[in-house]
C-alpha cells in the first residue's frame, strides 16, 4: 500500500511539474494580434445597407474596416454634442449638421453635401392599396382604422419632411391622430412590414431595402424641403484613416456604391 501510494504521488508530481514547466512558455508567447479598427462613423439609419457596402469596399483595399453606428440623425448629433468620440458624421438632415457646425464640433472645410433621397408612402405587401399623392389626397380614408407609421415628425429628418409634405398637401390634420411615432425611419418601416401599421412614410431607399412593403406613391419634391445628406469629419476625430475614408466616400467609386442602393449623388 505504501509503495503504491508513493508511486501515485510521484506520478502526480510529474504531471504537475510538466504543467508548471509549460507556464513560462505560455507567458512568453506573444498575444494574438488584435485586428485593427477603422474610423468610427455615426450615420443616419437609412444608410445601413449602403454605408455597410461602402465600408466593405474600403476594407477590401486593405484598410481597417470602419466601425459603423446607425440611429436617427437627431440622436447621433446629440451624442456628439454630449462628447461621444467619433470620426465622421453623416446626417440625413442639414439642420442637424448646422447644429454641430454652430457648436464647432466638426472640422472646418470637411463638410460636403453628399447624397439625396426621395420620400415615399408605403403599405404592407400583404395589404396594399392604390392612392395618388396629390393635394388633398384621401390618405385618412385609405388608412381607415389603421395607423400611419412615421419616425418622430418633430425630430427625425425623414418625418419632418413627411409632416411638411402632408401639411403642404393639405392632409396633415386629417391623419395626425392616426400617426404612430417610431424611433427612426427603419423602425417605422418595420411596423408597416409587420402589418402593424396600414401605411408609412419613409425614404425610397428604405422601401427598396425591405421586401415586406410596397410603394404606394412618391411625394412631389415641391411638397417638402430637399432631402440632402451632409457628411463631415468631427472635431473629436483622432483616427488616422478618418480623412481618407471621407475622401473615399466622396470619390466616384464611393458614390457608385450608394447609387446602387438608390441614392442620388452630388
Amino acid at each position: 500500500m505504501i509503495v503504491r501510494s508513493k508511486r501515485r504521488m510521484l506520478l502526480a508530481l510529474g504531471v504537475s511539474a510538466g504543467l508548471l514547466a509549460g507556464v513560462p512558455a505560455l507567458l512568453a508567447a506573444p498575444l494574438a494580434a488584435q485586428p485593427a479598427k477603422g474610423p468610427l462613423v455615426l450615420a443616419a439609419a437609412s444608410l445601413q445597407e449602403s454605408l455597410t457596402a461602402a465600408a466593405e469596399a474600403w476594407a477590401a483595399k486593405g484598410h481597417p474596416r470602419p466601425v459603423l453606428s446607425f440611429a436617427a440623425s437627431s440622436v447621433l448629433a446629440r451624442q456628439v454634442e454630449a462628447g461621444a468620440p467619433a470620426d465622421l458624421f453623416i446626417s440625413a438632415d442639414v439642420p442637424w449638421m448646422d447644429f454641430l457646425a454652430a457648436n464647432k464640433l466638426i472640422v472646418p472645410g470637411t463638410r460636403a453635401s453628399f447624397l439625396t433621397n426621395t420620400l415615399v408612402l408605403v403599405a404592407p405587401r400583404a395589404q396594399p392599396f392604390k392612392l395618388a399623392i396629390t393635394p388633398g389626397f384621401a390618405l385618412a380614408a385609405a388608412l381607415d382604422n389603421g395607423r400611419l407609421a412615421m419616425a418622430d415628425p418633430d425630430a427625425v429628418p425623414a418625418c419632418k419632411c413627411g409632416k411638411a409634405a402632408l401639411t403642404n398637401l393639405g392632409v396633415w390634420r386629417s391623419v395626425e391622430s392616426k400617426v404612430v411615432r417610431a424611433e427612426n425611419v427603419r423602425a417605422a418601416l418595420l411596423l408597416v412590414a409587420r402589418d402593424e401599421a396600414a401605411a408609412g412614410i419613409v425614404y425610397a431607399t428604405d422601401a427598396r431595402a425591405t421586401p415586406g412593403v410596397v410603394v404606394v406613391g412618391s411625394f412631389p419634391a415641391t411638397s417638402h424641403a430637399p432631402i440632402v445628406y451632409p457628411l463631415a469629419q468631427l472635431a473629436s476625430s483622432r483616427h488616422r484613416d478618418a480623412a481618407a475614408f471621407r475622401a473615399f466616400l466622396l470619390s466616384p467609386a464611393g458614390k457608385q456604391v450608394f447609387a446602387r442602393y438608390g441614392f442620388g449623388t452630388r
